[in-house]
């Protein structure tokens, strides 16, 4: 329909003069159970009640958030303040028109007999010489398509529901999410006991919460859950055995174009002319599902093609754009990541490339990055929510050697970072992936199996540090060279772990054994070879040979200054290695200089709650309170247990041993009731979870007895 018809003659009323029967109302049954939308419903009415002559806004948001059902509630609720209420579809133009002619055939029941193009354009004579009506243009594709009733009105009251973001061009909007969380789940405890009345509904929260608190997927759930008489645990389990049937299922009489599965594939077909819009967002689906940075996109399409298929994807609200990240929902991400054979947005064999896409973009995105430098930490923070996501996503049997060293490679970033849970986590992920893949006698394998006996040791847990590290230790020995630098790593954390067991005399003697071996078979530099030097020092210390240690940290320092950056994390470690060495040497004053120039450097650094800069932070206050300044050590050590507990846990050793400095702090103030109770209350704690034979559970018991016998 172009413009005006000329239509005149015998039986063509004059619209402008045709009334309104009574009560002429055609919109959808409303809800008899509408739920929450208070502020969107008042963010409604305010965008049309801003035009003194007609008055227009736009619903929109993602397919199943429940667009129609706001501008069906608003029509009701607003019924009395129009003559008429007139609900069209507006998928289509053609749609569009045949809902005007609908209208004007209802008007004026003689015109029934006219072609469909002469009544629509007496529908739009009608509106447009009326004021007090409401028409629902519902599911606006094309927005174009509005224009033929737009540009001819001049009063009167449009709703307009689309999953078009962008492109209103001055309109009053109303941007519709999900529902909050506790309506989502009243909508679904309603729909569920209006057919089962005595339903068993533990769980519908989590199903709410699975289901991305989105109506039509709630209402879609709700539907089963009733007929089929199951609970939403059921349901869930269901979800996660049967997702593309579960996707698809719909209640028995109901419209299956209503499933969701069904109705972003209709809004994937308007967008399949624009092919990389799908397969990004089958990559999306395996992300986190807020906060997607666009250096994760990996797709290998030119920059102005990404940037159409993103805003095409967001012009129809599949996702939410700003200019740094991406948001998908994420029921939009489950369905876009199980495969469907009768679907051809969702082929297995492109959910598949979507998965390889994924992870080369976050392998990408930290492959050349040293963990141990701050300024490419930026780059693991950005991958890690979103490898969890799909580490979480993909099933462990299935992990390729590119997962493996993905996790391999976060799981050292973490470990670094003092979060030795989830470095275990994704340690023991990457042995298992690699023993599967590679074999057990594989190079990568035993560097992996080193990898997770140091982050056992980090986190304390010499259960199973202990026995992998010799395993380890004794498989790399009777595999590789004699010079191989991956047996003096491993020898080393063995070492290591001996001596935070308490077996000093054994950790010392194989420390040698390394050192002796490093220097025969590195170069004078390397790093490894100050490794070893400094954890001989270490056992040095425990051993309280502090020249010993002293002479050796000193030697580790000179080497590292002629190789390092002034500001490299490594040689920050040497430099506060050097001060506690002093400091137990009783050189309170040079242990001081060093320790305040440490604490500086790591604060600016790194930050103030990393685990390196806590350990500055303890050490400056052990110097403050052998200098007597008791008041700001009590403070500092205070401040060090607090941020260790909420960092590591309340049980982990660097905790505890934080809680035996307090003690000793309050000690040495003079506050010996205070301390009596901070060392029995953090001994009980160390022999509960550490054991009585735990170098920090013999420490404590130490310092406890000694307090004990000098103020009996």
């Amino acid at each position: 329909m172009q413009g005006d018809l000329n239509i005149s003659g015998p039986g063509v009323p004059a619209m402008e003069r045709v009334p309104v029967p009574p009560g002429l109302v055609n919109i959808p049954a409303g809800s008899k159970f509408f739920v929450g939308r208070l502020s969107e419903l008042d963010q409604l009415d305010a965008a049309l009640c801003t035009s003194v002559r007609t008055a227009v806004a736009a619903i929109h948001g993602l397919g199943g958030v429940g667009k129609t059902a706001l501008a069906v509630h608003f029509a009701h609720l607003h019924r009395d303040r129009f003559e008429l209420v007139w609900w069209m579809n507006a998928d289509s133009r053609a749609a569009l028109e045949s809902g005007l002619a609908d209208l004007a055939a209802v008007l004026a029941p003689e015109t029934v007999a006219l072609p469909p193009d002469q009544r629509s354009e007496l529908g739009l004579r009608w509106l447009a010489a009326h004021k007090s009506w409401l028409v629902i243009l519902d599911n606006l594709t094309a927005l174009d398509d509005a224009a033929i009733l737009l540009d001819r009105i001049q009063a009167g009251t449009v709703v307009i529901t689309s999953r078009q973001s962008s492109g209103w061009r001055g309109l009053g909007t109303v941007h519709l999410k999900v529902l909050a969380e506790d309506d989502a789940e009243a909508l679904l405890s309603h729909l569920v006991r209006t057919h089962w009345a005595d339903a068993t509904l533990t769980g519908a929260r989590q199903l709410c919460e699975e289901l991305g608190w989105l109506p039509l997927a709630i209402e879609q759930a709700s539907a089963y859950l009733a007929q089929s008489r199951i609970t939403p645990a059921v349901y869930l389990d269901l979800l996660t055995k049967y997702p593309a049937q579960m996707f698809a299922a719909t209640s028995e009489g109901s419209d299956e174009r209503r499933a969701v599965a069904r109705v972003w594939h209709l809004t994937l077909d308007k967008l399949s002319d624009t092919p990389l819009a799908g397969k990004l967002l089958r990559q999306f689906a395996w992300y986190a599902s807020s906060g997607i940075p666009r250096q994760l996109l990996g797709s290998g399409a030119s920059e102005p093609d990404q940037h159409r298929a993103l805003g095409r994807l967001a012009a129809y609200s599949m996702i939410s754009l700003d200019a740094t990240s991406i948001t998908v929902h994420r029921l939009v991400q489950a369905v876009s990541r199980t495969p469907d054979p009768e679907d051809r947005h969702r082929q297995a064999v492109d959910i598949e490339q979507a998965h390889h896409d994924a992870v080369t973009a976050l392998t990408a995105a930290v492959r050349d990055a040293d963990y141990y430098l701050p300024t490419n930490w930026p780059a693991f923070t950005m991958v890690l929510p979103h490898a969890w996501a799909l580490f979480d996503r993909t099933a462990d049997t299935s992990d390729t050697e590119q997962i493996c060293a993905l996790a391999d490679r976060l799981g050292h970033f973490l470990d670094e970072h003092g979060d030795n849970t989830r470095a275990v986590t994704l340690f023991t992920r990457a042995v298992a992936g690699r023993l599967r893949l590679l074999g057990a006698d594989h190079p990568d394998t035993l560097s992996a199996q080193d990898h997770l006996g140091h982050a056992y040791l980090s986190a304390g847990d010499l259960k199973h540090a202990i026995p992998l590290l010799e395993a380890n230790l004794d498989a790399r020995i009777r595999i590789l060279e004699y010079k191989d630098p991956d047996i003096l790593t491993s020898r080393q954390n063995l070492a290591n772990a001996y001596a935070e067991a308490g077996d000093l005399p054994r950790a010392i003697r194989l420390a040698k054994v390394n050192l002796d071996a490093a220097k025969e078979v590195l170069d004078p530099d390397d790093p490894e070879i100050l490794i070893t030097l400094s954890s001989l020092a270490y056992l040095y210390m425990l051993m309280r040979n502090y020249e010993g240690a002293i002479r050796l940290y000193e030697e580790v320092l000179q080497r590292a200054e002629r190789k390092l950056d002034v500001d490299h994390p490594d040689l920050l470690t040497y430099r506060s290695n050097l001060a506690g060495a002093h400091a137990s040497a009783r050189h309170y004053r040079r242990a001081l200089s060093l320790n305040l120039e440490v604490l500086a450097a790591r604060q600016r650094i790194l930050s103030p709650k990393h685990p390196a800069t806590l350990v500055s932070k303890d050490n400056l206050a052990q110097v403050y309170l052998s200098l007597g300044k008791h008041d700001l050590a009590i403070s500092m050590s205070l401040e060090v247990a607090a941020d260790r507990e909420e960092n590591l846990g309340a049980d982990h050793p660097d905790t505890l041993m934080s809680r035996n400095n307090v003690a000793g702090a309050y000690e040495k103030a003079g506050d010996v009731e205070r301390a009596l109770r901070f060392f029995r209350e953090t001994l009980n704690d160390a022999d509960r979870v550490l054991g009585p034979r735990h170098r920090v559970t013999a420490v404590i018991r130490s310092n406890l007895r000694r307090v004990a016998a000098r103020h009996s």
